[in-house]
């Protein structure tokens, strides 16, 4: 397959990717024999290639099915099956999640209903990077300013990795477990065992997970390698059927180079604990179930320039040194859920307080002889409520509210001053700042018929300036003293409307949207005399874009999916486009299942991006020019011994080819990358197999 590049059309680069996906099963299929009526063929899939909505604006999987691309090594890497998704590479595992263009803060990310906001300055630990997916039963995702439900902020967004939690009425164990082989050494392994009986279960889950450095399509190394392991246990007592009391406790570590930046990850300590009441079937007139949980997270991460490669002595960096920094999340949720003849509600209230502390120092161990120092503080205490108003069996109105006290706090006794500068003192030490952010929307849904469905909402949030955009940035808006004195709340309105079908053989659906974003907070990068140096500030924006897809069954046996997704921002002051925006993606996919045996093919095309705004990004990140389009094809085939037993194995970017994401950093002068900014290539050709266990 060539790779698709600018100056080539979308148009053009879709068209040869639909061929490549319709005509590869086409071919298959003449081996194929008539369904025999007899036989049951399982329609569940094996590797899962293409993803639908559940329902409008709402993405739900299981994140223990085995996927292609190869099965994903964080919380990131697995939202990118998802159409809207992107992730912005630095390495091998870890990249941070993008949705329609958005960053950061603006996508919610909860693992069991508790925030981990990752420690590192320059997000090295977003919160994705101490999620293992395979150890969670349920990904949920819900676009746009559409619920209230999960915290303020969310403009893009609410992602939730959740843990199912039951009643075991009789005495029961249950096993699943899985090991994954691969290019590269990578080598992955999955235990989760539960034992239940009617007074309560205990539930362990555990991977580990663990890959060299790449080769991208030219054959040259990339330094990427990673290895990580979570432990997770959970305790429930359970009386009877209706009420659940459960303590979970959970650890993990890891490592991870990256040939993108300056130091490396040598550690990503995480710690959790946390507590859950739950009660249902009340039946206390229209109040029908309580819920209540409190958490408490710690991540303690370490970035050096030692421990996974050597020091530079002609970079930046010449000599050993290592920063640590904490972040440590406590915070909670309640929740009563009350129902009447025509209606739903969700009413509650969440708090969250976190503190961030550091410490660094030059040579091999040195900083942990370094005191910690605690550079910021944040709280939060919101209320909201969520109905769904029913008018007869078809027409419903959604709509929610809430109201949200945030605050921080600047415990900066002194700032850098850029790359290489001398520290400053900080005018706004000790300084506090409170904001109140007022958040709500409201959407109607039709069911027009039992196959068609549509919707339109408006949704509106205010966003409280996170810990990046107040601390990280050297300089804020123009007048100010720094960021956390100057930079204004982010305020996003946005319609969201949407089509849904579902039928017997054809299912198809589209989401499209459009906002507004007040006080959008963009970073700018300049370089100087004394290095690179970055000032945040707000802008007004504008955004849009949609989504879409199709999947059609032919047979009992076949399944052809695909999908698109193209986002579109504008700086309305100054007429650029949005930085890090990514560019128009499709994904297109065949699948045969025959029972035992399945296979399939899947294609990603992905068009040039030439809207871009140099020097203009977010914390993580910046436009450093246009990208080239391209393409790559990934083959899978998997046997299903029993329905507890299945083996499956792919390749993916089969043809080899060299390409790099739009979103992605440029390659880092330590591993041989040249001064001018050159994005780092994608992963090769990958093999992997994998064998899931479940009784």
């Amino acid at each position: 397959m060539s790779t698709c590049r600018s100056p080539a059309t979308p148009q053009a680069c879709l068209a040869a990717a639909i061929l490549a996906a319709l005509f590869a099963p086409a071919a298959l299929a003449a081996d194929v024999h008539a369904h025999d009526p007899m036989v049951p063929v399982d329609l569940d899939a094996v590797v899962v290639t293409a993803m639908m909505p559940v329902s409008p604006l709402t993405f739900e999987t299981d994140p223990r099915v085995p996927r292609q691309p190869v099965p994903a090594s964080d919380g990131a890497d697995y939202l990118k099956t998802i159409p809207g998704f992107a992730v912005v590479r630095n390495g091998g595992s870890n990249g941070d999640p993008v949705l329609r263009g958005m960053f950061g803060s603006r996508l919610n990310l909860l693992t069991n209903d508790g925030a981990m906001p990752g420690a590192c300055p320059s997000r090295m630990d977003n919160a994705m990077s101490y999620v293992a997916p395979e150890t969670y039963d349920a990904l949920v995702v819900t676009k746009g300013p559409q619920t209230v439900l999960w915290g303020p902020g969310a403009s893009a967004g609410t992602v939730r990795f959740e843990r199912d939690r039951e009643y075991f009425a009789e005495p029961a164990f249950k096993f699943a477990g899985s090991a994954l082989g691969g290019s590269r050494g990578r080598n992955d392994q999955v235990v989760d065992a539960t034992y239940g009986a009617p007074l309560g279960y205990a539930r362990i889950s555990a991977n580990r997970s663990e890959s060299g450095d790449y080769d991208d399509g030219n054959g040259d190394r990339v330094g990427s390698a990673w290895k990580k392991w979570n432990a997770d246990l959970a305790l429930g007592w359970t009386p009877d059927a209706d009420t659940l009391l459960e303590l979970g406790l959970g650890i993990g570590d890891g490592q991870a180079r990256y040939a993108t930046r300056g130091m490396d990850g040598s550690r990503f300590d995480r710690s959790n604990t946390s507590l859950r009441f739950e009660k249902s079937n009340l039946r206390l007139g229209a109040l029908q179930a309580f819920e209540a949980s409190l958490f408490h997270n710690v991540a303690d991460h370490v970035m050096d320039n030692y421990s996974l490669r050597d020091p530079n002595p002609t970079g930046a960096m010449p000599m050993p040194m290592a920063s640590n920094v904490e972040r440590s999340t406590t915070g909670g949720r309640a929740a009563a859920t009350w129902r009447g003849a025509a209606f739903e509600l969700v009413t509650g209230i969440d708090v969250q307080d976190s503190r961030h502390r550091r410490r660094s120092a030059m040579g091999r161990g040195a900083y942990l002889a370094v005191p910690w120092t605690v550079d910021a503080r944040f709280d939060n205490v919101g209320a909201f409520a969520e109905g769904t108003w029913f008018q007869g069996e078809r027409n419903r109105w959604i709509a929610g509210a809430r109201v949200d006290r945030a605050g921080a706090e600047d415990g900066r006794a002194s700032i850098a001053g850029g790359h290489g500068g001398h520290a400053l003192a900080n005018p706004t030490a000790g300084q506090s700042r409170e904001e109140t952010l007022d958040a709500g929307f409201v959407r109607f849904e039709q069911d027009v018929d039992k196959a068609l469905g549509w919707y339109a909402g408006i949704g509106h949030t205010e966003r409280m300036p996170d810990y990046w955009e107040l601390f990280s940035a050297n300089a804020g808006p123009a007048g100010a003293v720094n960021a956390f004195a100057g930079l204004a709340t982010e305020k996003t309105t946005q319609l969201d409307v949407g089509l849904q079908y579902r039928g017997t053989r054809f299912d198809a659906w589209i989401s499209a949207y459009a906002g507004r974003v007040e006080d959008f907070i963009q970073f700018r990068y300049t370089t100087a005399m004394m290095g690179s140096r970055s000032a945040v500030s707000n802008i007004d924006a504008q955004t849009s874009g949609a989504e879409l897809g199709v999947e059609f069954r032919p047979t009992d046996r076949w399944k052809l999916a695909g999908s698109l997704a193209y986002a579109r921002g504008k700086d309305r002051d100054s007429g650029r486009p949005l930085p890090q925006m990514p560019p128009l993606e499709g994904r297109f996919s065949a699948d045969w299942n025959g029972g035992n045996w399945s296979a399939g093919v899947l294609v990603r095309v992905v068009d040039g991006q030439d809207r871009v705004a140099r020097g203009y990004g977010n914390v993580v990140g910046q436009d450093i020019g246009p990208s080239a389009g391209f393409a790559t094809l990934a083959l899978n085939a998997g046997y299903r011994f029993d329905s507890g037993l299945q083996l499956t194995a792919g390749v993916d970017n089969l043809s080899d080819r060299a390409y790099s994401e739009h979103l992605n950093l440029a390659g880092n002068a330590d591993f041989g990358y040249p001064a001018d900014a050159v994005r780092i290539n994608g992963p090769g050709r990958t093999a992997w197999v994998k064998l899931n266990v479940s009784y």
